[in-house]
């Protein structure tokens, strides 16, 4: 790579940071960050850890952020910080090495990485996933893991294949498996014949699609755990609007039409590329209609096979902005201004509109920005480490919360809520937890109604020593901590 290429790779990222925003505390971040902090403090999260352990333990992630932290001795939030900002650039530097083997010229090459960096926080159809979320997680590695691997794979460099899906696996097992089926399928067009193998398949053995969710349907999950996962749309292909189904065969068209366009003119990796995707798109979605539609096959849920789908997001900008760049765009700026400009005011807008109440970048050394945010510092600071909360279980999703989560701010212990900690749930249909987690939100409803009474019911029940309540609060608690929105007290 050229010093030129480098400095432009940079701007894209800085470019695509103050776009998307940083907000190292929020969504996923509340499950895995957690148990990042249980690594460096293990005194914290004494009661209910099992919410975000259940999770952690499947993943090298957390001990890698831990031994970031202990490696440069600066805080958790800077590190967050750090890997959120590595993690765009080697994306974007990995579309822009795959983007060379698609595209010869270079008003191509860099309009897809372009419009990768401007959209990396548009929705995935109705998956709940952003091609890259506004914090660092396990997934913001898999994916430019996955995209080095097919960069190899076009190659047929098979030992950089091994490198990449090794080093995603332990990161992300399940997301890397979605990034070594799509270099599975590249290699089947190159090297096994693609369609005509797969009709005789096909042919030989016509119900093969069916015997894979027989053969993973062990058990019948609980009422319990079926009343929990219900209330997850997203999971659900028929719960989708008719919009998010677009978002399914859209991609399918486009990918088609660039196949044709690609074979028109001779650009054999582009062709190659567009007919793996649909393959391997149309597969997925294959899996997820027996996998989410049969109410016998609940269990199976969970599995999210349209994840699949932040990949091919993930191409469908990359490849577009390369076949508008090299026919459209080429090397007229005020192309390029008439794209990019609305485009990046329209994302930056979305994003100011999700996290209307709290700063667009969040900077480690900024004070809290909102009420919720400053109550969560003032427990942080304020109360003892084995303290336990109980808050509303829909916080993350009332105004001004801003989808913070509260033990990744606050490094307390707390009672299960009806959003992160039921997603997390609902993965383990097996575990305990599942009736754990449900009785803890059950012994939550009416939250906004609790009296006394309530309190003192919580924690005889379930050790709940403190409580944060909106404002006016309830009669009979003892808080040392309030501001306009709400009250921190102890149970006595």
């Amino acid at each position: 790579m050229k010093l030129k290429d480098f400095l432009i790779l940079v701007l894209l990222t800085a470019a695509a940071f103050f776009i998307h925003g940083h907000h190292p505390a929020v969504e996923d971040a509340t499950v895995y960050n957690p148990g990042i902090l249980k690594i460096l403090n293990p005194s914290l999260f004494p009661y209910g850890a099992e919410f975000f352990e259940s999770h952690a333990r499947l993943t090298v992630y957390p001990n890698l952020m831990a031994e970031t932290v202990r490696i440069t001795h600066v805080s958790l939030d800077e590190v967050l910080l750090f890997w959120h900002l590595l993690t765009i650039v080697l994306l974007l530097l990995a579309c822009w090495k795959l983007s060379g083997q698609l595209f010869e010229q270079s008003s191509a090459r860099w309009a897809g990485v372009a419009l990768v960096a401007a959209l990396l926080t548009l929705p995935v159809a109705g998956t709940s996933l952003y091609v890259m979320d506004e914090y660092v997680n396990p997934r913001s590695i898999a994916i430019f893991c996955a995209v080095f691997a097919v960069d190899s794979a076009l190659k047929r460099r098979y030992w950089g294949v091994a490198l990449w899906t090794i080093l995603a696996a332990p990161v992300h097992p399940w997301m890397s498996m979605f990034g070594l089926s799509l270099v599975a399928v590249i290699v089947w067009f190159q090297d096994f014949g693609g369609f005509q193998r797969l009709q005789r398949i096909l042919h030989r053995a016509p119900a093969l699609p069916l015997v894979l969710p027989f053969g993973l349907a062990l058990g019948y999950p609980s009422q319990t755990y079926q009343r929990l996962i219900q209330d997850q749309d997203y999971l659900f292909l028929l719960k989708w609007e008719w919009y998010e189904w677009l978002g399914i065969f859209g991609p399918l068209a486009l990918f088609w039409w660039f196949h044709r366009i690609a074979r028109k003119h001779g650009m054999g990796q582009l062709d190659l590329l567009c007919r793996s995707l649909m393959l391997y798109e149309v597969v997925y979605f294959a899996l997820a209609i027996a996998f989410t539609v049969p109410p016998a096959f609940v269990g199976l849920v969970r599995f999210q096979p349209l994840r699949s789908l932040q990949l091919v997001y993930l191409f469908l900008y990359l490849l577009g902005g390369g076949l508008l760049g090299q026919w459209v765009l080429r090397d007229k700026t005020w192309r390029w201004m008439i794209l990019f400009i609305p485009l990046c005011a329209g994302m930056f807008y979305s994003q100011r509109v999700i996290y209307a109440s709290t700063p667009h970048i969040e900077w480690p050394w900024a004070e809290p920005a909102n009420d919720w945010l400053r109550a969560f510092a003032w427990i942080r600071e304020n109360t003892p480490t084995d303290a336990v909360f109980a808050l509303d279980p829909n916080h993350m999703r009332m105004p001004v919360e801003d989808h913070h989560g509260f033990r990744a701010l606050a490094e307390r212990s707390k009672l299960a809520d009806a959003n992160k900690d039921r997603s997390v749930t609902i993965m383990f249909p097996d575990l305990p937890l599942v009736e754990e987690c449900a009785a803890q939100i059950r012994a939550l409803n009416g939250w906004k109604n609790f009296r006394l009474a309530d309190f003192q019911k919580l924690k005889k029940s379930y050790g709940v020593t403190w409580v944060v309540v909106s404002q006016p609060g309830a009669a009979g608690l003892s808080c040392p901590y309030q501001n306009q929105t709400l009250e921190v007290c102890r149970i006595n």
